[in-house]
């Protein structure tokens, strides 16, 4: 299969590129490169990608429809992976128009060569944060996902009504995959696992909202990477699929497990949650195990183990 695939030089995109290249498939990376954090990053992240033969880096932007549709047409792909996108909440509240340029126009030119093309799969990378503060426990799909708590989950929303129009119109057959806090090896430095393993060995202080009762459903790099294959070998017409880990660990508890992996206590700062931070994540993962064969099987303490292991590989911690 040959897979064009956005944000190939980021976190999960990497990862995702690596995984389709290790079973033999051809990956053609995207990606605008840009300096939201450091640049060397994108590179260690690219490091065991560039070498393979049956990869392709092309440095480009989502903001350019007609490039987008020129470079399609011309490679042709199977499928198309959207990973690109302007993530983080806290850092949307803070820059709020850059998340409707990128993920919501971004995904519409993508969306729109991928229909001229002559509609390959495209699976869409969207987030759980879409259900907001008082969506029913465990979050399913059928909730109205209405009312996002900040720009980043809402330009998220915005992308994934606007996949179901292209569905609807043209045919385009479209998985959308809520990702639940996703962690591990070549994570981002903008992320609280990285942030906080960094802090706790530098003795900094930790912001814990909440008293640290905010519980998150962090779920493991390889168990998502392991759900997205299955969607775009699936080839489904339109869904959105939750990929969790569906076991909500409370931040207090992810500190501690930290503390004991860096071999230091954490210094602990008491702080009033902001408004864009929901109290709980919390996928239902019943339709992934139905339509995809997922199960999820990394816990946080041997996720948080294995990350910790590959910071200190990378002399990162």
């Amino acid at each position: 299969m040959r897979v064009f695939l956005t944000g190939a030089a980021g976190f999960i995109g990497s990862r995702l590129s690596k995984a389709l290249l290790d079973r033999g498939d051809e990956v053609i990376g995207f990606d605008n490169l840009n300096d939201y954090y450091a640049l060397e990053h994108k590179q260690r992240h690219l490091s065991d990608l560039l070498p393979q033969s049956r990869f392709r880096f092309i440095k480009g932007d989502l903001s350019d429809a007609s490039e987008l549709r020129e470079t399609l047409s011309k490679l042709k792909p199977d499928a198309v992976a959207h990973l690109a996108a302007m993530a983080a909440v806290r850092y949307s509240v803070q820059h709020p128009l850059i998340y409707a340029q990128v993920n919501v126009q971004g995904t519409v030119n993508l969306l729109d060569a991928a229909r001229h093309l002559g509609n390959p799969r495209c699976i869409l990378a969207s987030t759980g944060s879409t259900y907001g503060k008082d969506t029913p426990v465990p979050f399913k799909e059928t909730a109205a996902a209405d009312r996002p708590l900040a720009p980043y989950p809402a330009s998220k929303r915005a992308m994934e009504l606007l996949a179901h129009s292209y569905h609807h119109l043209w045919n385009l057959p479209t998985t959308i995959l809520r990702f639940f806090n996703v962690y591990g090896p070549h994570g981002r430095p903008d992320m609280m696992p990285w942030m906080w393993s960094q802090m706790i060995r530098k003795g900094e202080p930790i912001a814990l909202y909440g008293g640290g009762k905010l519980k998150r459903d962090w779920t493991f790099i390889d168990d998502i990477v392991a759900g997205f294959i299955a969607a775009l070998d699936k080839g489904l017409e339109y869904e959105i699929i939750n990929l969790g880990c569906s076991q909500p660990v409370e931040n207090l508890q992810f500190v501690q497990i930290l503390e004991e992996l860096v071999g230091r206590k954490a210094n602990i700062v008491d702080t009033p949650t902001p408004l864009s931070e929901p109290l709980i994540s919390f996928a239902d993962i019943g339709k992934a195990r139905q339509m995809l064969g997922y199960e999820p099987k990394v816990n946080v303490r041997e996720g948080l183990a294995r990350f910790v292991q590959w910071m200190r590989q990378e002399n990162l911690l």
